[in-house]
């Protein structure tokens, strides 16, 4: 029996209490749950960052999705539905080949639409925004590895932070303007680079007070994969504005 607790708005599960079952602790296991883990990140990426590179350098693509709205729709619903099923169903995280069929879906619907976006960008603005994230990541990785300071206490005051992100999003909507999209895209660049580090913390375990389960090795990858891509998209955006 596994004791959790909300993790974040992705809907990573953290373990509040050292798992009898699964000695996180033991170097063997943890190292092997993080190779796991970043397999599948890679993996996902890939697959993204390629349809991003279709879409920003193939305006054929561009126009034949245009044409076909529809695939738009069965995007979001495809990416919904996943997102939803592995959130709320243990079964459907744990359960191989299903997570990973739920995960690749997800990954696809994902990737299609943050490639639509992408190609409303000029593709040295794109490559500029893969480039800036990549650092960006590597280094929040990096820090999280090496700091101190424990980010997996700070669950409650991220959620307190995306709620009000949310919130001055809607407000934005009615104020438009450049200089409120910046401040936004900032914003959100920022508190999606925090989340990056509390969910790489909560894959590492060790002495952090919370960690997630080693049977949560798709939510962990799920967790990360939305971070750089959320960074991604805020990046872009602000890199966009600031040229327009």
């Amino acid at each position: 029996m596994y004791h959790y607790q909300q993790g974040d708005e992705t809907g990573a599960y953290t373990d509040a209490e050292a798992d009898k079952n699964f000695d996180f602790d033991d170097q063997s296991i943890r190292k092997g749950f993080i190779r796991k883990v970043y397999l599948i990140l890679m993996v996902q990426l890939l697959i993204t960052f390629g349809f991003v590179s279709v879409f920003t350098f193939s305006k054929g693509t561009q126009e034949w999705v245009q044409k076909n709205p529809y695939l738009v729709w069965i995007a979001l619903v495809v990416l919904i539905v996943t997102m939803i099923s592995m959130a709320c169903c243990e079964s459907v995280r744990r359960k191989t080949p299903l997570n990973f069929i739920f995960l690749f879906l997800f990954t696809i619907a994902e990737s299609f639409l943050l490639g639509m976006v992408a190609g409303q960008y000029e593709a040295n603005e794109v490559l500029m925004a893969v480039g800036i994230t990549a650092a960006v990541s590597l280094g929040l990785t990096i820090f999280a590895l090496q700091t101190k300071w424990d980010f997996t206490m700070c669950g409650g005051v991220l959620v307190a932070c995306l709620v009000v992100f949310i919130i001055f999003g809607i407000i934005a909507i009615f104020i438009p303007g450049q200089v409120i999209g910046l401040v936004y895209a900032s914003l959100g660049a920022l508190l999606f680079s925090v989340y990056l580090v509390y969910d790489t913390q909560l894959m590492l375990g060790g002495n952090h007070k919370y960690s997630i389960s080693p049977e949560e090795y798709i939510f962990a990858a799920l967790n990360l994969y939305l971070d750089i891509v959320n960074i991604f998209m805020y990046i872009l955006t602000i890199i966009g504005l600031a040229r327009s």
